[in-house]
């Protein structure tokens, strides 16, 4: 190095200002302590919805209510993914049904509902010409059992077949007095059904799907007991929309 760089270099340490204080070890890691509790803040507010409808004053009331609202939505969002895989895992290993119907030689679905009402059961009712089909929502063990029992049970007289789907296989029961009985093969079924019935079993269709395409679905969570007894006296009365077959409802 020249003597010319040399004085160079000198002159600018001399223009540098010296503060005359020096940290000590213990403002230092004052200083570290306080600045990773600032990144953290920042992160955790960072991770907030922000709500960017308003200015000023609104827009930290908005930070303020927006971990509420996410805190009662993403627990809900991650229950329901949850719920929907140990419904499926229940459905593969056979201890919850993949779908289940009550096939009647009702006239009327309404009728159906009716009847399903006032023995608790939840259905679905659709209206088919070769006769009513009530699609059960408790497919949970033994549900699906149960509700036909009820349904037959109640309904004196009234005979019906389950058809249920457990871990991919089709079992069909005729039941009739709340007793279980002969059982078919399911082509027998679904050549005696309407085809939507079939399609329901195998899941290429819904119940919503079925609606959309206009077919008649009644729902017996919608009646209480006194509108059931109402529909089942009009159609019992009158005779018209549906029979039981000289059944009663007991």
């Amino acid at each position: 190095m020249s003597a010319d760089e040399h004085d160079n270099n000198d002159s600018r340490d001399q223009d540098l200002p010296d503060s005359g204080h020096h940290l000590s070890e213990e403002e230092v890691e004052r200083a570290l302590a306080s600045f990773e509790a600032e990144f953290n803040e920042g992160q955790n507010q960072a991770d907030q919805p922000v709500d960017h409808s308003g200015s000023g004053v609104d827009d930290e009331a908005g930070l303020d209510s927006a971990p509420a609202d996410e805190s009662s939505v993403e627990p809900d969002g991650a229950d329901g993914v949850a719920a929907d895989f140990d419904q499926e895992l229940e459905g593969l290993i056979g201890n919850r049904a993949k779908a289940a119907v009550m096939v009647t030689r009702l006239a009327s679905a309404e009728l159906l509902a009716a009847f399903c009402q006032i023995s608790d059961i939840s259905a679905y009712c659709i209206q088919a010409r070769e006769g009513a089909v009530a699609v059960l929502r408790n497919l949970d063990g033994d549900g699906p059992e149960a509700a036909i029992r009820d349904l037959t049970t109640v309904v004196s007289g009234l005979s019906a077949i389950l058809a249920v789907n457990r871990a991919d296989k089709l079992e069909v029961t005729l039941w009739i007095s709340g007793q279980s009985g002969q059982t078919l093969a399911p082509p027998i079924l679904f050549a005696a059904t309407a085809d939507f019935v079939e399609d329901l079993m195998i899941g290429t269709t819904t119940v919503d799907r079925l609606r959309q395409d206009g077919a008649a679905i009644f729902d017996s969570g919608e009646y209480n007991r006194e509108k059931a007894m109402g529909i089942i006296a009009s159609h019992t009365r009158f005779g018209a929309g549906g029979s039981t077959r000289k059944g009663r409802v007991e």
